[in-house]
């Protein structure tokens, strides 16, 4: 691969430090671009909750691309970020759903804004320090394998990645664990060897989601009422933005024995309390649906494994094609909470088989 252009997606920490330094060996051609997507340069005071994208990210990669010694750029993208992140996920909340930031930023943000201006600057490919790996299987199509370790591994958040984007992009890190990353780094000197991981959501450094909301969507949902799975009024909620499926904390309501969010009706504003065996069920259905390992299921049944959430496990299940555009999972045990809004990301094996929205 001597010589071909990669740009790699600098957010500051050691992931994407390490991985620009891996193909650089690799020899590689390589230009570092840390995504300026924060909106206001001014509260990049998120720094210090573990954000990725504010000024000090920028001073962090400057500093590694200097290290290592490759062309580094600053390239701003803060509309694309606003316009497919930020107000997607306001819209979500205010709908009634529990939407994935992370996946919207990496798929129209992280690949297809910055996977355009790097060919336009003539590169063939983008990289990441994402914890995946990209391989071309026997059938031509390009699918995510998991990362060598089950504890970093990303591939949830990238199911939705296109053939076109998977085939120029280059995940170095995926072949190793984090302890293997940390060590290369303290190896070669980098300043960010020992930076923590980034956490929460990168625009919302206070983790104060509903607040938020408050203050970025046109409409909030109002107060409404809590209701028992019959439809009897139990209380008062402070609005459906401030509740997800599965929900136990912050509810305030005495019942005697714990409770949970078991659906969120924003037709009538109603936020329905359950017990436990209300929020497990054993079918999901899904749509806005992207293929990976396979082209679509074309009439047939299909054995996978299925994440509903990040931090699931997986769990065997059969999906089929119900009508074009929507899938139904069928679990062979109840899953606890899937969320609207939520993906769920089918799996064969290491391989992304697929995935879509939960409906």
């Amino acid at each position: 691969m001597s010589g071909k252009k990669v740009v790699v997606g600098m957010s500051g920490g050691v992931d994407s430090s390490v991985a620009a330094w891996l193909l650089k060996k690799q020899g590689y051609d390589v230009i570092g671009v840390t995504m300026q997507i924060w909106q206001e340069e001014e509260q990049a005071v998120q720094e210090e909750n573990g954000g990725c994208c504010g000024l000090s990210a920028v001073e962090d990669a400057r500093k590694v691309a200097w290290e290592l010694g490759i062309p580094y750029y600053v390239m701003n993208f803060r509309k694309e970020f606003k316009s497919h992140v930020m107000d997607y996920f306001v819209d979500e909340y205010v709908h009634g759903r529990t939407p994935n930031p992370c996946i919207a930023c990496n798929r129209f943000v992280k690949w297809e804004s910055l996977l355009k201006r790097s060919m336009d600057i003539g590169a063939e490919y983008i990289a990441t320090g994402h914890y995946a790996r990209v391989e071309q299987l026997p059938n031509g199509r390009y699918a995510l394998r998991k990362s060598a370790t089950a504890a970093k591994d990303q591939t949830y958040a990238l199911y939705n990645l296109t053939q076109q984007q998977l085939s120029h992009t280059l995940m170095p890190v995926g072949d190793y664990t984090k302890e293997e990353i940390r060590a290369m780094a303290e190896e070669m000197n980098l300043p960010v060897a020992h930076k923590k991981d980034s956490q929460e959501i990168c625009f919302i450094p206070d983790n104060d989601y509903a607040k938020f909301i408050e203050e970025n969507a046109g409409h909030v949902p109002p107060e409404g009422d809590f209701v028992d799975m019959d439809g009897k009024v139990l209380g008062r909620h402070k609005g459906i933005s401030h509740y997800t499926i599965g929900q136990r904390k912050g509810l305030n309501l005495s019942m005697g024995h714990p409770v949970f969010v078991a659906a969120i009706r924003p037709e009538t504003n109603q936020v329905v309390i359950g017990n436990s065996d209300n929020i497990f069920t054993d079918t999901v259905r899904c749509t806005n649906l992207n293929w990976m390992a396979v082209d679509g299921l074309h009439g047939e049944t299909m054995k996978v494994d299925a994440k509903i959430r990040y931090s699931h496990k997986g769990a065997g299940c059969q999906i089929k094609e119900l009508e074009k555009g929507i899938v139904e999972c069928v679990f062979e045990e109840p899953q606890r909470a899937p969320t609207p809004g939520q993906a769920v990301v089918f799996y064969s094996g290491d391989y992304v088989v697929g995935g879509g929205t939960i409906l």
